[in-house]
């Protein structure tokens, strides 16, 4: 019988570990937002010790970074426009919409803990309000690229707008569903703001 590699061993132990962390984080965060997270209480949620946390992460900062950062991968895998079998360019977006909504609901940390430090004004930047606003802007991207597939006839004045105005939008929905239990549905919601997004793009391609 032969013995495992010990040191693949040891980084599937790695990876585990930081998961275990990062789950951790993602629930004491949820609960007590920034301020309220610390070092301590992730070790006591994850049942690593503090040193182990420190292996991994730098500090509190950068273990919120890393928060930000993964729910922000599963959230913009959802950003893709589906193809064109599945359906009219309306469905598509009211089909993409509904995926994002979705994964908000699944993974809403980076939304949750961005918005939060995205207000606030410290003396000091934190690491993850800086890394929330560099993915904000690649969610900007990827919906002017995608009003650009869709409605090339728009200037870059117009894709400007209707990206402030889509992104505004699903912000506020997501606001209003984490402080109104009875807010409706999400998925819902935002295929009915996509649906106006569209709407509005259209004319503004249709202008002479």
């Amino acid at each position: 019988m032969t013995r495992g590699n010990p040191e693949r061993k040891q980084r599937a132990n790695g990876v585990e570990s930081r998961r275990r962390i990062l789950d951790a984080a993602v629930e004491i965060s949820g609960e007590r937002g920034y301020e309220g997270t610390s070092i301590a209480a992730v070790s006591a949620k994850c049942g690593l010790p503090a040193s182990s946390i420190y292996w991994h992460f730098k500090d509190k900062d950068d273990l919120i970074a890393a928060v930000i950062e993964r729910s922000f991968e599963t959230w913009l895998a959802a950003v893709e426009l589906p193809g064109d079998e599945a359906g009219t360019p309306l469905e598509r977006v009211t089909a993409m919409a509904a995926n994002v909504a979705r994964s908000l609901a699944a993974t809403p940390e980076f939304l949750r803990l961005g918005l939060m430090l995205a207000l606030e004004r410290r003396p000091k930047e934190p690491q993850g309000r800086t890394v929330f606003l560099q993915v904000r802007g690649i969610a900007h991207q990827r919906t002017g690229d995608m009003l650009r597939t869709l409605f090339p006839e728009l200037d870059e004045d117009a894709v400007r707008t209707l990206t402030t105005y889509a992104i505004a939008g699903a912000d506020g929905l997501f606001v209003h569903q984490e402080i109104n239990a009875d807010a409706g549905d999400l998925v819902e919601m935002f295929e009915l703001h996509a649906r106006l997004v569209y709407d509005a793009a259209a004319r503004l391609a249709a202008r002479p």
